[in-house]
Formats: structure tokens, sequence, C-alpha cells
């Protein structure tokens, strides 16, 4: 779990507002890799009269397409939930990339950049933009903020007769069905487009994968005669950790000619491509098997794919500003961070809350204690 002033201090960042122009459509854009500014647009800033109509500023305001601002439009809470899931996913991606050369610039020239290329970053985007968007839909439906969704209204749980349903579950399956309409299909003959999809799906799955029961005990000093239980997904952060693990583990996929469709089939390498093979030794072969839909061809696996490898991050240039400045910790990534450049040392002094008791029931007495503590930065 992340440490509570570390958390704090990140949540309390304000995002700038990035516009980007990107490519045109070849998969299904919202969150990190639409044209949606990235930026906190509180609903009380409109005028009184249009509070009514608040989210429909809000829908135009995200820059949707013509199908996703309508499903914004016809539910007052689609529009902050969307809001809340360009944020949050913003926030995870910059803290999982914190220490890394690449630290999930979001400048738009940047950001555009890399969302035309296939890089691992740009699977890394798609993925937790998916499962922000599945998330923050699903505890929106069981909050009550929603008008079209409530709680989670399908227990399927083992032990029924000794579970009681209760509680007020998020509500996935509605959330999966939204995301999924929401984000459309696309064309699959593109292989850029098939990997990006796929990279989407990741992120639906590691939401899926990640719901938790969690139960409360009723009963005659606490024995547990009867239980009250309800699923709910596991927090933001650790969905974030998870797709980290996986960027890290990405599989370059690449093109290869399909000589009876003449499309351009994706041939994986290393572990996806060995699952591949498994799966197609399991699978009785048809004659006409590989004129099949193109999206067939793509590995059935939870990892990220990616097409091309990336730049190394360490200058400025059309993907990041460089590492130049940046923030580092010595004996553990400065070497790395500064691309052997080295890094500059600074002393400062720090004050501190220390030596805190508690005086009487719930007052609090702190010391202020000063300390020297040395900031390592990258050169330039």
């Amino acid at each position: 779990m992340l440490d509570g002033h570390l958390l704090l201090g990140w949540l309390s960042f304000t995002l700038l507002v990035y516009v980007i122009h990107l490519p045109p459509p070849s998969a299904a854009y919202f969150g990190l890799t639409g044209n949606e500014p990235l930026s906190i647009l509180p609903l009380n800033s409109l005028p009184d009269e249009n509070v009514g109509r608040a989210h429909y500023k809000l829908c135009d305001r995200l820059k949707l397409e013509k199908k996703q601002r309508r499903m914004c439009r016809r539910d007052p809470g689609v529009a902050e939930t969307l809001r809340e899931a360009i944020t949050m996913s913003a926030l995870e991606c910059q803290y999982q990339f914190r220490f890394e050369r690449w630290n999930c610039t979001l400048e738009g020239r940047h950001r555009a950049n890399i969302l035309k290329r296939g890089f691992k970053e740009t699977s890394f985007l798609y993925a937790i933009s998916s499962a922000g968007l599945t998330h923050a839909m699903a505890k929106a439906c069981s909050a009550g903020r929603m008008e079209r969704c409530t709680c989670d209204e399908a227990p399927d749980l083992e032990n029924r007769k000794a579970w009681q349903w209760g509680g007020c579950g998020d509500n996935l399956k509605y959330a999966n069905k939204f995301v999924k309409d929401f984000l459309g299909k696309r064309s699959n003959k593109d292989l850029r487009a098939r990997v990006d999809m796929h990279n989407t799906n990741v992120g639906l799955k590691v939401i899926k994968a990640g719901v938790e029961t969690t139960c409360k005990c009723h009963g005659v000093s606490g024995s547990c005669t009867v239980q009250t239980c309800w699923r709910q997904l596991m927090p933001f952060h650790e969905i974030g950790k998870q797709l980290k693990q996986r960027y890290e583990t990405s599989v370059k996929v690449g093109s290869s000619t399909n000589e009876a469709t003449g499309e351009g089939d994706i041939s994986a390498s290393g572990r996806a491509q060995h699952q591949q093979q498994q799966q197609q030794q399991q699978t009785p072969q048809h004659p006409h098997h590989h004129m099949s839909g193109l999206s067939d061809q793509i590995p059935r696996t939870m990892d990220l794919l990616h097409i091309e490898d990336s730049p190394s991050f360490c200058r400025p240039s059309k993907y990041s500003s460089g590492t130049a400045a940046r923030k580092c910790y010595k004996d553990k990534n400065c070497d790395a961070i500064c691309c052997g450049r080295g890094h500059n040392t600074q002393s400062r002094e720090v004050t501190r809350p220390c030596q805190c008791q508690v005086r009487w029931c719930c007052y609090v007495e702190c010391k202020q204690c000063t300390q020297r503590e040395e900031v390592y930065t990258c050169k330039g």
C-alpha cells in the first residue's frame, strides 16, 4: 500500500490543461489516448442557471466522439465519472513512472507523438485508460451517482446458504458493458489498431481479475453465523501497479504478410509466441483457418503488446523533455535516470514535526526538528 503522505501529495497535484492532436482513429480512444483535455473541470464553475444542464457542458468540453457524447449526456452522472476516470488514470500513470526516464509525460505534443507510435509506453496508456474508466464507472454505480445503475445485483458466490448477500457491491457488470459500448469496435485489419485494442482489453481484464469479496460477520458475540458479503474492486493503485508490471514484460509483436488474404498478420515473440503455439497445438486446425478474422492472430495473453522499441527518453525530443534536472535517488536510480551524465547534489534544511506525544485524550504535541538532507538531480 502507498504511504499516506505520498499518496496525499499526489492526489493534491493539479493537472494542467493539455489539448492534443491525434492521428486518424484506428482504435478505441478515451482518457490518456483521446482528444479529451487532461484537466479538472469543476461543475460548480458554471453559472447557477445552467446547473441542470451542467453535464452537457462538461460532455462538450471532453471533446468526445458523437456516440460517446450521446452516452455522456443521457445520464448526468456519466460526465463527472468520465472526468474522474481521466484524472485518476493520469495521476496513476505519473505515480507508477515517477522514478523512470519516461515519467508519463502528458504535455500535448509529447503524448500525441507517443500515441502515433507503438511503444511500450503507448500500450500502458491504452491499458490504464480503459482500466480507469471501468473502475470509475463501477464505483460510481455503487456510490449511487448514476441513474442507470446501482449496486451489483448479480451474486454468484459459493455457499449461498451460509452467506447473505448484502452491502453494496461495485457494479462491474454494468461498467464492462458501458465501457465496451462507449469505446466501440474499430477495424481490426490494421496491425496497430489490433494491438491498441488488445492493450485496451488487458486493462479491462486486470480490473475483472481484481474483484475481491468483502464480508461482515453477524451473530451473537461475533459468532459469524451469518455473513453479509459484497464484491469490491481492488484499489486503483493496485491496478496501476499490476499494469506497470505488465509494461515491464511487454511483448513485442511484428507484422508478416498473409499470402491468402494479402493482409498483415501479427507474429509474436517470446512468451506470447510460445503461448500461441501451445494453443494452436490444442486447437483443431481447419483448412481455411488462415482466412479467419485477423483479430484471431493476436496472441491470447494478458501481456501488454508493443510494435517497436522505445526511445531512450534521455534527451529532449518530441517524445519527452528528457531527464535533465530530474530528481533521483543516489545508489538507487541516479545512474539509470541520468543516462550516465552524472548528477548534482544540493544540501538543504528541512523542518518537520518530531517527538510527538499524546496529551490527554486527543491532543498531540510535537516538537519541530530541523535536519539537513541531500537532494540529487540529473545533470543536463
